[in-house]
């Protein structure tokens, strides 16, 4: 068969699988494949997404796949092309994503020849399911998560012949369906719920029926309802936290230390939903890993009321010191998002920082909080934002990043002409450098000699100029004016700077820290 026959048997595959998006960097041994597409593109049967860095194209193709749960190819061709998609593969792959990527090879007998851009990229991303036939897409789809098909392409590459590309059936792929329940849980220990990166609703759900405190991260999907707001903190200072008998966890909890040693005590009894892949310690013989759990009986309706009150004195003890920092910029973002809108977030502070302010929005309305959490890197955010944005029909996208994310993720907004572009806007909470550093160990005085230059690594960037550079419409804003400027209509990509200040977080997270401790124990 030939190169171009391979191309267009394969994209007729996706299409007839139901992909709907598929992005491209462009290249010579991928032509074929380039053309077949363009051709699928004009035709509606998908919509395509030319980008020239690889790296970028890889985390558009998560950021649709990630808010769609559809599979979405991303194509390149052949040598160091490859390798650029590595950050986003392995995020996929951490993250249960179903990103498929799709690699032009040259033919077998010019590997280790000196031939042109020709390396090892067989299986390049271990972990990945891989395979070197056309025919098995729909295999590496169907499995889920993340896969790599990898084509052997010869010359000639680009040949004329009628383009057959079929009309294809939709057919969603899942990223995974929710697992079945298994017996009840047996009705007496004192139980938190705890639900981590793509928990979902069951984590909710069972909270609610037991009459359990939801501890549940901004990107669960669960935190909505009666979920708390300051838990990490009321495990750190509550005697509540020391009460805990049972702790039963949904999804990939790694934001906070506080769930993470939580979720590593031996002395009492640990329910995982899910497998060791995604619970975030190492399990003892007190966790156990099921598919799925029903509630029985509600429980002791003191014990929830418990942890609400204390979680009700903690929120007023934060909000009252958190007015013009950080924090502030998160609320407003959180309080920003309509029914049905989607926030994608940056990892760092930003998430740490909804975290401990975000209030749960009501049941039903179908906002969407997502996040790169699979490996929590900062690289690409801004393409996997620009990629989950297209993906969802939306009244309202945001992103909510840092600086060093934003600039570290830049090439995220070069994107060409007739491109399809998002309303989304983009909230850079600016404070020149990686503050959360000075949270840490490495952040407490004894460091300060090298603390700025290894650590804070402040870059002085002009963050406006740069989306000038890009034709990106930017705005310095306050963060008491962040909310107000969130209301405005938006038409494409836009950026919002907010100045925030970083000398005094580690200060302003001690301060935070004593007054919760002082309230709840009144």
């Amino acid at each position: 068969m030939s190169s171009t026959e391979v191309a267009r048997r394969l994209v007729r595959d996706m299409i007839g699988l139901g992909t709907r998006e598929a992005v491209l960097s462009p290249g010579s041994r991928s032509g074929p494949l380039a053309l077949a597409l363009a051709e699928a593109d004009h035709r509606a049967l998908l919509r395509l997404h030319v980008r020239v860095d690889e790296r970028e194209a890889a985390f558009l193709a998560l950021g649709m796949a990630k808010a769609s749960r559809r599979a979405v190819p991303v194509i390149t061709t052949s040598g160091t092309a490859v390798a650029n998609l590595h950050p986003a593969m392995l995020e996929a792959l951490h993250a249960g994503v179903p990103l498929i990527a799709v690699t032009a090879d040259r033919p077998a007998r010019l590997r280790g020849t000196g031939a042109n851009q020709t390396t090892e990229q067989r299986r390049i991303f271990p972990g990945v399911w891989f395979s070197e036939d056309p025919a098995d897409f729909a295999g590496l789809v169907g499995r889920g998560g993340a896969g790599h098909l990898n084509l052997e392409l010869d010359e000639p590459l680009i040949e004329p012949s009628e383009l057959d590309l079929g009309a294809g059936e939709p057919n969603k792929c899942e990223q995974r369906s929710d697992p079945p329940a298994e017996s009840p849980l047996p009705n007496g220990p004192r139980t938190v719920v705890v639900a981590g990166d793509d928990a979902r609703q069951p984590a909710r759900i069972l909270a609610r029926d037991a009459g359990w405190p939801l501890l549940a991260e901004p990107t669960s999907g669960s935190r909505n309802g009666a979920a708390l707001v300051a838990y990490r903190l009321l495990l750190d200072h509550s005697p509540l936290a020391a009460q805990i008998e049972r702790v039963v966890s949904f999804g990939h909890a790694t934001l906070s230390r506080p769930i993470t040693r939580l979720l590593s005590r031996t002395d009492i009894e640990i329910v995982h939903i899910g497998t060791p892949e995604t619970f975030p310690a190492q399990a003892g013989p007190n966790v156990r890993f099921v598919t799925g759990l029903e509630s029985g009986l509600p429980q002791d309706p003191a014990w929830l009321e418990a942890w609400r009150s204390a979680d009700s004195r903690a929120t007023a003890a934060i909000d009252a010191l958190t007015p013009g920092t950080p924090y502030e910029v998160a609320r407003s973002v959180n309080a920003a998002v309509p029914p049905g809108g989607l926030l994608f977030v940056g990892s760092s502070n930003p998430i740490r920082d909804l975290d401990l302010v975000a209030r749960p929005y009501p049941v039903g309305e179908k906002r969407l909080v997502i996040a790169n959490r699979g490996l929590a890197g900062i690289d690409g955010t801004l393409s996997s934002a620009i990629g989950a944005a297209l993906s969802r029909p939306s009244s309202q996208a945001i992103a909510y990043v840092g600086d060093l994310t934003f600039l570290h993720g830049s090439n995220g907004l070069l994107i060409g002409p007739g491109e399809p572009v998002p309303d989304l806007t983009i909230v850079v909470a600016s404070d020149d450098g990686g503050s959360i550093f000075t949270t840490l160990e490495q952040g407490a005085p004894e460091h300060a000699a090298s603390f700025e230059r290894v650590y804070a690594t402040p870059t002085r960037a002009d963050i406006g100029a740069l989306c000038a550079g890009y034709r990106i419409p930017h705005r310095i804003v306050a963060a008491a004016e962040l909310a107000a400027a969130l209301e405005d209509p938006v038409a494409g990509l836009r950026v919002l700077e907010v100045p925030v200040d970083r000398t005094a977080r580690r200060e302003l997270v001690a301060r935070i820290a004593a007054s919760v401790a002082a309230a709840i124990q009144l």
